[in-house]
């Protein structure tokens, strides 16, 4: 097992290096040069269309505005609150800048993502809308590239158990514990349950139990963070001083805060930048095509909020209020830090910390229950999604009381493996993302 976990260790580290991220950016700046820089020039279009969207208008199974809610109650997760606060222990304050800098072109790559999802989507023998990128490999490009959408089915079924369940049972079992003297045992069983719940009703209920759910929990934790940043408001300014120079100077030892050079700035606010708003992995265009619509540009424009609103809403947000609380020079990390940060100017910010954790993990573990049904069905056909609803409810338990770091190993390393195929036939499909852009908008 040792081998196993040191071999897993090493391709996570090839994985997830320099070749990794700067596939991910490249693809997602030549897709924005090759829009003209639609995403930020048509951001206010798509804020309108999204308002519009909340009711259904055309082929699909849901409406565009749930279809949203549903890839976002997948991505705002423990990447905004943990992850974030890691990037900033780890990378200094100038991680935040390059979290910015990756959701930007980020925007183009899901724009582009959701485009092909519609553009290439099937209807199964259930009538429902399937789409993603297994499907646009497979209707898109040739059939010597057939096995690329396999593979992403394969690598997408097996991480979401990972990352998107036991991983996400285990952080709220670990937090609510902490918290409030929760058993374990007690989180992972109510989870088994709400998680089953809404499960039951297929993607009209998670979309529905997201479009209530993840606008509420959003706006709640944006809301709490602007409160923080009202109290320090005279810390902003040079807060922003200290994120634009750690970005390019690197950020001096202080406090307990160890120091780090202008690449580990980079390497860490990529890195959790990506693994916070998932543009690129491929995840969220699952989602969108079952979006009731018969446009895809329309579809894109909404999808490509998602990385707007996750990355440079929420996560600056989180970022702001743990450098502007000085509570990045601790020497705390992770969820513990954004505790500390919120703690330090509100009277039991903690308690705050952990229920938007709670909430963030929970539609996290439904986003992902919705991306895994869909690359097992496209594996194993109709068939096989009620014994996946199943095995993926029965394991939310054992991942709340289970030691997990190889499973988030694991589901780490499949994650990145997800996005090979993803950023591939983003590329080779290009050209008709461009045409499709294009034609709409002439």
């Amino acid at each position: 097992m040792e081998a196993l976990q040191q071999l897993i260790s090493s391709i996570n580290g090839i994985v997830w290096g320099v070749p990794m991220l700067i596939a991910i950016l490249g693809t997602g700046l030549f897709l924005m040069i090759g829009l003209r820089f639609l995403p930020p020039r048509k951001l206010i279009l798509g804020i309108q269309l999204l308002w519009q969207g909340r009711t259904a208008s055309g082929e699909g199974d849901i409406p565009p505005f749930r279809a949203l809610m549903t890839s976002l109650a997948a991505t705002i997760g423990t990447g905004n609150i943990a992850g974030v606060a890691t990037a900033i222990f780890l990378g200094g304050p100038g991680a935040l800048f390059w979290m910015w800098c990756t959701a930007l072109v980020g925007m183009a790559t899901k724009y582009a993502e959701a485009v092909c999802a519609v553009h290439y989507r099937e209807t199964d023998e259930r009538g429902m809308h399937v789409g993603g990128p297994m499907y646009y490999i497979k209707n898109g490009l040739s059939s010597r590239w057939a096995w690329l959408g396999s593979a992403f089915a394969l690598f997408g079924a097996i991480a979401g158990f990972g990352i998107g369940n036991t991983v996400q049972a285990n952080s709220v079992a670990d937090v609510l514990n902490a918290s409030f003297n929760i058993p374990t045992w007690l989180t992972g069983l109510t989870l088994m349950v709400l998680v089953g719940a809404v499960l039951v009703g297929g993607i009209k209920r998670i979309s529905s139990v997201a479009g209530k759910l993840v606008p509420f929990m959003a706006i709640s934790y944006v809301a709490a963070g602007l409160i923080v940043l009202i109290i320090n408001a005279e810390a902003i300014p040079a807060a922003f001083a200290l994120i634009f120079n750690s970005a390019f100077t690197g950020t001096a030892a202080t406090g307990g805060f160890a120091g780090a050079a202008v690449w580990a700035a980079i390497q860490f606010g990529v890195a959790r930048g990506i693994f916070s708003n998932e543009a690129g992995l491929g995840s969220a265009p699952i989602a969108h095509a079952a979006a009731t619509t018969n446009s895809p540009v329309k579809q894109g424009l909404i999808a490509m909020l998602g990385t707007f609103i996750d990355t440079l809403i929420i996560c600056t947000i989180t970022g702001l209020v743990i450098i502007t609380s000085g509570a990045w020079t601790t020497g705390k990390t992770g969820a513990s830090l954004s505790s500390a940060a919120f703690a330090t100017t509100i009277p039991g910010g903690e308690y705050l910390v952990t229920i938007a954790l709670s909430l963030f993990a929970f539609t996290t573990i439904l986003g992902w229950s919705y991306y895994g049904e869909r690359c097992v069905e496209y594996l194993f056909g109709v068939k096989s999604i009620a014994p996946f609803r199943i095995l993926w409810v029965a394991v939310i338990p054992l991942g709340a009381m289970a030691q997990l770091d190889f499973i988030w190993l694991l589901a780490d390393t499949l994650n990145a493996l997800m996005a090979l195929p993803n950023l591939i036939a983003l590329i080779l499909l290009a050209p008709v993302v461009f045409k499709l852009s294009r034609d709409y908008f002439s």
